[in-house]
């Protein structure tokens, strides 16, 4: 049985099928035999961040790509030599499909198996993304610990797709239209609000931003079909992600490790779009006055005993009672 798995225009990935690379480059890729982390930035739309917390083992056998379009590598600030930035190996992407940068973003988010063919473990990572842990530490948590080859956090807040789905509207993230006739789609092949009857699924919404996952038959199945979907409907993925998930599993035993989304957030460090960071920095700073002096509790402050302005006026008035008269006579 043969399934599309994108890359419309070829069967191989990187000569005119819509997500060119140079031959140097594809030849690299192929030559990654263990564990990729990969990122992209299309659009101009980040700044590059630095993974934090990497061993020496890790920088010396784990492969970390980059990949940018022709506008983010004419942005970048940082001049690099042997296309690499820090320990990213940055990967020029040409002719790309996609007018929408972060529908491009999802080619190597979801087809890394494809990009990477001999890789055997990933983690993906969107471009706003700071990592600050080891890979394999992460490996070990969310996939070997749990004997999983998917895994994937729940979205911090809402768990069915009905309701994430108006949450894209109200928020503006696609036209109205397209979101109601793929959210209609999913309903006529079965899809219905999350409940609890749907245990031991924990959620029907990931939060997208992060994939971990083993390059085996299966979970690339998944992520070709997941592709496909995003291809087919809107480029946002967590609407199509449980239908993916559900229709698979229907057919096997196969099941995706969802985690809280607190533990996703112990690895990575969201930071600012960069046009955010802009706006930021044309804010002016704010006003800083220093504090006031401490309050003891008893009356005084700053070590400074007050005393009232009523004592004050009693004070005077006492005194002037006791004060002693001086004797004007004649002795």
């Amino acid at each position: 049985m043969n399934v599309h798995c994108g890359f419309v225009k070829g069967s191989k990935p990187g000569h005119g099928t819509g997500f060119d690379m140079d031959d140097n480059d594809l030849l690299e890729m192929e030559q990654c035999h263990g564990v990729v982390v990969a990122s992209a930035i299309f659009g101009a739309f980040d700044i590059i961040q630095q993974p934090k917390n990497i061993s020496e083992y890790s920088k010396q056998t784990i492969c970390f790509y980059m990949f940018v379009d022709e506008e983010t590598q004419a942005d970048l600030k940082t001049k690099y030599e042997n296309k690499k930035i820090g320990v990213w190996r940055i990967i020029l992407v040409r002719n790309l499909p996609y007018t929408d940068g972060r529908r491009n973003g999802k080619i190597p988010k979801l087809l890394l198996h494809r990009l990477f063919p001999n890789a055997r473990f990933s983690l993906w990572i969107d471009g706003k993304l700071e990592l600050v842990a080891d890979p394999y530490q992460i490996l070990e948590r969310f996939l070997w610990r749990k004997n999983a080859s998917f895994a994937i956090s729940r979205h911090y807040k809402r768990f069915d797709v009905f309701v994430e789905a108006e949450a894209n509207k109200a928020a503006g993230k696609y036209d109205n239209d397209s979101i109601n006739h793929q959210v209609e789609f999913y309903k006529n092949e079965g899809l219905t609000p999350y409940s609890e009857a749907k245990l031991p699924i924990t959620s029907d919404v990931p939060e997208g931003c992060v994939i971990i996952r083993e390059h085996i038959p299966i979970s690339n199945l998944f992520t070709c079909l997941w592709f496909n979907e995003v291809d087919r409907f809107t480029s946002r993925d967590q609407l199509s992600f449980s239908t993916v998930r559900d229709k698979i599993a229907a057919k096997t035993n196969w099941t995706v490790n969802m985690f809280l989304d607190c533990e996703r957030r112990n690895f990575v460090v969201q930071k600012y779009h960069k046009e955010v960071l802009a706006h930021l920095a044309e804010r002016a700073p704010p006003a800083i006055y220093p504090p006031p002096p401490p309050y003891s509790g008893n009356g005084s402050v700053g070590g400074v005993r007050k005393v009232s302005t009523a004592r004050r006026r009693r004070d005077r008035k006492s005194g002037s009672r006791h004060r002693r008269k001086v004797s004007t006579g004649i002795v």
